[in-house]
């Protein structure tokens, strides 16, 4: 089923993302915490994209799995920084075999010491985006930035950026991480002043690990509330009273992005089906899933 058709067809959606292991060694690890997340019946499941090698076939299989044999809809990440037109044109086709319908397109991380763009590869995520629709048959996602990307001067030049994917072709975009919902309604107001009028899906990540979080914010930028930096400080060093705090910072911020009318939520679980499960617990009435109720945790 195409995400399009998810959003479209549900009044409120809730998906997972994991990423695929670093070595094909881990594989079978991670098709069990694949499962655990399936069984908790999301909306979707996104799997990111393992940049290189082996470990890149290893999304197209996680996706495949999760497809065919858990019956779940699946998203593919596709990155363009360390793949040529060439072999993107490859991956493309080898998704059409195995009717992999979805795909967010990104850029990627561009690794330290690397020169990018080398010939034959895309700079933009846009480019990308661009051939994956005159390739046709795909469902697209790209990546949104609520307080701008890192790499950007401004929020406003972001957002250019941002439009000039969405009329590439972009069906959907999922935000990065952010810890202020007041951030998210912030950039939602300016992207529709832009007219960016695809559905756009609030990336939400349990806070659960104090160190893991610094880490991230670094990399995406995101900012940290007063608030998120109290809990951060308070329980950081004790993780079982990190975890607990952390599902419940992100149940209050989907509570409340929910209320004020986000219709699509996705959840980053970095492989951690019990964090998911226990946030999913949480919202059971509130997004109209009476079996998450019975969900153990």
């Amino acid at each position: 089923m195409k995400i399009s058709d998810v959003l479209s067809s549900r009044p409120i959606t809730v998906s997972c993302e994991v990423f695929p292991p670093k070595t094909d060694g881990a594989l079978d690890s991670v098709l069990t915490t694949v499962r655990k997340i399936a069984k908790l019946s999301p909306d979707f499941i996104s799997v990111t994209y393992g940049a290189g090698g082996g470990t890149s076939q290893n999304t197209l299989r996680i996706v495949s799995h999760i497809q065919q044999e858990l019956h779940t809809t699946a998203l593919a990440h596709l990155s363009c920084v360390s793949s040529t037109k060439e072999e993107i044109f490859s991956i493309l086709q080898e998704m059409r075999q195995k009717k992999i319908e979805n795909i967010l397109a990104l850029r990627g991380d561009i690794p330290a010491g690397t020169a990018f763009p080398s010939p034959g590869q895309y700079q933009y995520a846009y480019q990308l985006v661009e051939q994956i629709k005159a390739f046709g048959g795909f469902c697209i996602g790209a990546a949104c930035y609520p307080e701008g990307h890192v790499e950007s001067a401004s929020k406003e030049e972001d957002l250019v950026h941002l439009k000039q994917k969405v009329d590439c072709g972009c069906d959907f975009l999922t935000t990065q991480l952010f810890f202020d919902n007041s951030v998210l309604y912030s950039f939602l107001y300016r992207a529709l002043a832009k007219n960016i009028e695809v559905p756009i899906l609030a990336g939400i990540m349990p806070a659960v690990n104090g160190k893991q979080i610094a880490r991230m914010c670094a990399l995406s930028g995101a900012s940290l509330p007063s608030r998120f930096k109290a809990i951060v400080d308070k329980f950081g060093d004790d993780p079982r009273s990190m975890k607990q705090a952390g599902i419940a910072y992100a149940t209050e911020q989907i509570i409340d992005l929910i209320a004020n009318g986000i219709h699509a939520i996705h959840i980053y679980t970095m492989n951690k089906p019990d964090v998911a499960a226990s946030i999913l617990h949480n919202l059971s009435h509130i997004v109209g899933k009476s079996d998450w109720e019975h969900i153990k945790q």
